[in-house]
């Protein structure tokens, strides 16, 4: 068994639409000086992009309510199989729900698995907070090459 497909420890809620889903907006608006990053890592192998990624809010503020966009350099196939707490949002994003997150706190996990349209020597990840439907956090990229190896960010 590989490490992406141990499960999501996320929401047992689903927040999205399947069909075409979009971020829900915060409950509240986000803290004074929140500011939230995502570590984990991802594996690209026969056009199979595997993503294990944890939020951290860094603080000092906390966030009521936060969704993160994962952007890919290149189109994903039609047909995904997304964790509850996750929608396809466009041909290359996928949106999903972490909740609340505490001033210096650190959320739950997400794991995500998805397939590319083509097969790829390598693919360009984009991590985004989202927050009333617009980029609340400086965003993350992640260059990861068709090795099969685990590339930690």
């Amino acid at each position: 068994m590989t490490w992406w497909t141990r499960g999501v420890v996320v929401g047992a809620t689903a927040v999205l639409a399947a069909a075409g889903g979009t971020a829900p907006a915060p409950a509240a608006p986000w803290g004074a000086g929140a500011e939230v990053a995502y570590r984990g890592s991802a594996v690209l192998s026969g056009g199979l992009v595997g993503v294990r990624f944890t939020p951290h809010n860094h603080g000092p503020a906390a966030v009521p309510e936060s969704v993160v966009r994962v952007r890919w350099s290149e189109p994903l196939a039609d047909g995904q199989a997304l964790p509850p707490s996750c929608a396809r949002a466009e041909e290359r994003a996928v949106v999903c729900r972490v909740g609340p997150l505490e001033a210096d706190g650190v959320g739950e996990p997400v794991v995500l698995r998805v397939r590319l349209r083509q097969a790829s020597p390598e693919v360009r990840l984009e991590f985004a907070t989202v927050a009333d439907g617009d980029r609340a956090g400086a965003g993350q990229r992640v260059l990861v090459l068709e090795t099969g190896d685990a590339y930690a960010f």
